[in-house]
């Protein structure tokens, strides 16, 4: 059952800060989200803001408005989501007040952070006194919940896909969704492998979250991940979620899914307009042609088809960038927020 959510993202909304209520206005098997905080945008629907489609999902100025909109359409609103993503995971120090309010209406907390909510005791104090709980996402599980890598990934006969990006808050998640969809609505089983917070948010079923992880256990949970996938219901395809990219200073991720997951494929997404690695001025992306050569020789599999992140292009420049993409690196190029995902899906056949 869904749980009707506020998604708090004030001073983030539509920005990469923002990733993870973007991933919840766009697409959640978690919540049914009520309402978006972010005075920036007071008023605006967030689909709208977000991707030009009403989506119906209002934003607010503050809890307490969302709180009151509830009331007005007989919703009880029983979680309040922190759909902030920065750098590093910290908490505004501005957000404490509206959780306080939030947990004073009676409301569950769930958040992605590294500041957890649950080890602030003014907040956990409150959270007792209401009856309320604080699910902190990327609070690492205990030890004897996790997996070693064992090589039962072998087992799995699913055609298996690897999203990965050229940066951090690219877009990965979203097109791992899309393809997902894509391949359902063909009547081709497919199986979602979340690898963050925010795909976890989304209610993928199974999930390992990277930045809760001791490194040992990466690998392993990866692999569990992936074989549970299979497992479960053996899919004709299971979708792996990247994170950060394969070069990026700050987030290197993505040896790990190449490494463990022992994908079949690989897509990858772009943002061509980006010159720098996002929030690390100085640090310039490696060219395409040279990130794709990367993958390729890590994991010894292909890239088959290139998915377009069109921030900062115009609709009518997004055909000629995705033309002039294809001709420099000889693979499909694809921008599936615009043009779906069934090109995507004819280039995967091949390899089903």
């Amino acid at each position: 059952m869904k749980h009707n959510a506020i998604v708090y993202c004030q001073g983030a909304f539509n920005t990469t800060n923002g990733k993870t209520a973007h991933g919840l206005v766009r697409f959640t098997e978690r919540y049914n989200v009520v309402a978006v905080v972010d005075e920036k945008y007071h008023g605006q629907d967030a689909g709208m803001v977000l991707d030009g489609k009403n989506f119906n999902i209002p934003i607010v100025s503050n809890v307490t408005e969302a709180l009151n909109l509830g009331k007005t359409k007989n919703l009880s609103i029983d979680h309040l989501v922190i759909g902030l993503a920065p750098d590093g995971g910290k908490l505004p120090t501005s957000a404490i007040s509206e959780i306080k309010i939030a947990i004073q209406n009676g409301m569950n907390i769930d958040s992605g952070l590294h500041d957890f909510l649950s080890d602030n005791s003014e907040i956990a104090k409150l959270s007792t006194e209401h009856n309320v709980a604080i699910r902190d996402i990327r609070k690492p599980p205990t030890r004897d919940k996790l997996h070693f890598f064992c090589g039962k990934i072998e087992e799995v006969n699913s055609l298996k896909i690897a999203v990965l990006g050229t940066d951090s808050a690219v877009g990965k998640r979203t097109t791992a969704w899309l393809i997902v969809h894509g391949l359902r609505a063909q009547g081709i089983s497919a199986e979602m492998v979340g690898t963050g917070q925010t795909a976890w948010m989304q209610g993928a079923k199974h999930s390992v979250i990277f930045d809760s992880l001791v490194n040992d256990f990466v690998s392993g949970e990866i692999e569990h991940a992936v074989w549970s996938a299979w497992n479960d219901s053996k899919p004709q395809v299971i979708v792996i979620e990247g994170q950060g990219s394969l070069m990026n200073p700050a987030y290197p991720s993505g040896l790990e899914i190449l490494a463990a997951g022992r994908p079949d494929v690989v897509i990858l997404q772009h943002a061509p307009r980006r010159k720098e690695y996002d929030g690390f001025p100085g640090y310039p992306i490696q060219p395409l042609h040279h990130q794709i050569q990367a993958i390729e020789v890590v994991s010894g599999k292909p890239v088959v088809a290139i998915t377009l992140n069109h921030e900062n292009l115009s609709s009518q420049e997004i055909p000629g960038v995705c033309a002039t993409m294809e001709d420099i690196v000889g693979l499909p190029v694809i921008d599936v927020l615009v043009d779906g995902t069934d090109k995507l899906i004819e280039v995967l056949r091949s390899h089903l």
